[in-house]
């Protein structure tokens, strides 16, 4: 099952509204008022979980967990009205903002001093890295790719506020370097490409070995160019377990020239995950035959990505 909090439907509007054109309820009431119609999200195009397709991102792991501990409510001062009070009955997803060189989430009602309730930056991330988290984006219709744009632009000024503090946590680091890096994919400006590349190094600094940040920052390089500098770091996602890190490196291996290298690659995919043997296969087929170079544009022509975001979409099934 998979939890949305609340935060979602204002998020939701926010991205729709930067677009939504007015429209009549009917033709017959043409003297009544206007109402806006709020489009659906797409389906994503990227595995939410780029570890495992077949499990569900680490973000609805975490609102699941939330929502099954209990609850210390609190009543506190409404910020936009000083003289009314707000009860938080509903646990976050709360992360420290300084002094912690690991992942760390706690689930409380309301975050302390050097914290942060991330829970609606989250939730956005993850819809984005749906669509952006390679190169080229996927989005299906305009204006939404306009909405997320906006808001990114929002999070990720947010996000680099707290990661400017030399003692910014690991998790606040790798949120800002996650924005920036999608930020770069979805043509926001160069300044994206230097803060993404900036938080890479500080991350592995603090922790070289993290899987996720090795899988992000070798794609990351790839997909901008650096090839070469990015085989080490897809080759320990891969030995970590990141299954998309196999697309990953077989697409640097396309780009590199090196076809035996990038045919072994998805060799080694098709014996690692059984289940996605029909899309290696393909894959091989496409660069035997075409050479193609991009991994992410054979497997557009994939069917449309199922509605349920913790499921695997349409690039892992043909």
């Amino acid at each position: 099952m998979t939890f949305k909090p609340l935060a979602l439907a204002c998020l939701t509007l926010s991205i729709a509204a930067c677009s939504t054109m007015p429209q009549k309820q009917s033709a017959s009431k043409q003297s009544e008022e206007f109402v806006f119609v709020e489009p659906a999200i797409t389906p994503p195009f990227y595995a939410l979980n780029p570890f495992n397709y077949n499990e569900p991102p680490l973000f609805e792991v975490h609102l699941q967990k939330a929502a099954a501990q209990p609850v210390t409510k609190m009543v506190v001062t409404d910020p936009n009205d000083p003289s009314k009070q707000l009860t938080l009955d509903v646990n976050k997803l709360i992360i420290p903002t300084v002094d912690s060189n690991t992942r760390t989430m706690r689930y409380a009602a309301l975050a302390n001093d050097n914290e942060i309730d991330i829970t609606e930056i989250d939730d956005f991330l993850q819809m984005v890295e749906g669509k952006a988290r390679h190169y080229p984006p996927r989005f299906s219709d305009r204006q939404e790719r306009r909405g997320f744009e906006a808001k990114l632009r929002d999070v990720s000024q947010q996000l680099d506020t707290l990661a400017a503090r030399p003692n910014a946590s690991f998790d606040v680091l790798l949120r800002a370097f996650k924005a920036s890096v999608m930020g770069r994919n979805l043509d926001l400006g160069s300044i994206y490409t230097t803060k993404s590349l900036t938080y890479a190094q500080r991350i592995l600094r603090v922790n070289p070995d993290d899987p996720e940040v090795n899988f992000w920052f070798g794609f990351g390089l790839s997909e901008g160019g650096g090839q070469r500098e990015a085989i080490p770091y897809l080759d320990k996602a891969m030995k970590a377990g990141v299954q998309e890190a196999y697309l990953s490196a077989t697409n640097n291996y396309i780009a590199l020239e090196h076809k035996k290298n990038a045919i072994q690659t998805l060799s080694n995919y098709k014996t690692k995950y059984p289940q996605e043997a029909e899309v290696a296969d393909r894959l091989i087929q496409e660069i035997e035959n075409n050479g193609r170079w991009n991994v992410w544009q054979v497997m557009q022509t994939s069917t449309a990505a199922p509605a349920n975001p913790g499921s695997t979409p349409a690039p892992a099934t043909p």
